[in-house]
């Protein structure tokens, strides 16, 4: 008898083992590793209101205009997908050429996006001085765009640096593939970057907020409709793009375009894309199963969603004793040495002027 019970004891030890084992094996697989010198417990001791301060003052700017959570999220895919999540496309140009923000796939990124980066950095900057960098609070803004819209929760590893330098309009136009791209092209871009079919369409489900100017998508107007568009909608479009040099802006989803949620799918499966890069999402056999399975599960969209952040996020990231925390997020700071080149430039301009 004793030894039946021990037995049964000795069962039941393996079993709460194994039980408590694959919950910490789901649990590492929820997210991918950390790059290195990242973690999510970076500022905790140096800033360890960051996150509310950034939160609170995003309530703010979005009871204001909701708008401007869809312009976050942009900015941040803008800045990881270009040279990696550095912060470069925050700078000004200068005289060694034009930056990031001017070259044509960012020309629609919101001016007001750059403004709340730069008020979110000068609120931390007086709450703990300057140990937050632009390229952490642009991750974080993205974050709170996502989750104070609807959408989910999560946290991110932090402790980036931000770059000296800014891409060039060519690698910017190499690594931002327009809106008129097949899914061919979206998935070999982003498999550059270590993005899989599931994390592609996954991100791509950023558009369940936000607006979109005419000349994204008047491709599939004129001079001919789009034959895989669905022609009400297509006919609606129609009357806010009435040419196709129209400037005007309509919605990227038309079911919640201010709720980050999975009614963008929903969109696709109606044929109610607006860009060729949405829509052939669905059209192709590689990506329409995983359309489907976030259109009828919204639960499991933010999951992969959530995911596909992290991974984005942490693309080609600076950490330790790399690049800076800038005092502007605009401006390379003073004592850096790709701002010294610059000026030396600035000035041997000037004088080739004079």
């Amino acid at each position: 008898m004793a030894s039946c019970k021990t037995a049964i004891f000795s069962f039941l030890l393996v079993s709460i083992f194994l039980s408590v084992s694959v919950i910490k094996v789901c649990e590492a697989q929820a997210r991918p590793p950390t790059a290195r010198g990242l973690s999510y417990n970076f500022y905790d001791k140096t800033c360890p209101k960051l996150k509310s301060i950034v939160r609170t003052e995003l309530k703010k700017v979005f009871k204001d205009d909701i708008g401007q959570a869809a312009g976050l999220l942009r900015l941040h895919f803008h800045d990881c997908f270009v040279q990696g999540c550095d912060g470069s496309v925050l700078l000004d140009g200068s005289a060694s050429g034009p930056s990031e923000k001017d070259a044509p796939p960012n020309l629609t990124l919101r001016a007001e996006a750059f403004k709340i980066i730069e008020k979110l950095r000068a609120l931390l900057e007086k709450s703990c001085g300057r140990v937050v960098s632009c390229s952490d609070i642009t991750t974080l803004a993205a974050r709170d765009a996502v989750f104070l819209s609807g959408g989910p929760d999560y946290n991110i590893p932090l402790g980036r640096r931000d770059g000296l330098t800014f891409a060039s309009r060519q690698a910017t136009l190499d690594n931002l593939p327009p809106p008129s791209s097949n899914t061919t092209t979206i998935l070999n871009s982003l498999a550059t970057k270590n993005l899989d079919p599931t994390d592609v369409v996954s991100l791509s489900g950023g558009h369940t907020i936000g607006i979109s100017h005419c000349n994204s998508f008047t491709n599939r107007l004129y001079p001919s409709q789009d034959p895989v568009m669905d022609k009400t909608f297509g006919k609606n479009l129609r009357l806010t793009c009435p040419t196709n040099t129209t400037v005007n802006t309509t919605v990227l989803d038309i079911r919640s375009p201010n709720t980050f949620d999975n009614k963008y799918y929903v969109d696709l499966m109606n044929r109610q894309g607006l860009f060729t890069s949405d829509q052939d999402l669905y059209t192709d056999t590689r990506t329409k199963g995983i359309v489907t399975s976030f259109a009828v599960n919204q639960g499991l969209f933010f999951e992969k969603f959530v995911f596909a952040m992290l991974k984005m996020g942490q693309l080609s990231v600076l950490t330790g004793n790399q690049g800076e925390i800038r005092a502007n997020c605009s401006v390379r700071n003073a004592n850096s040495k790709a701002f010294l080149t610059s000026v030396v430039e600035n000035v041997a301009q000037e004088f080739i002027e004079m």
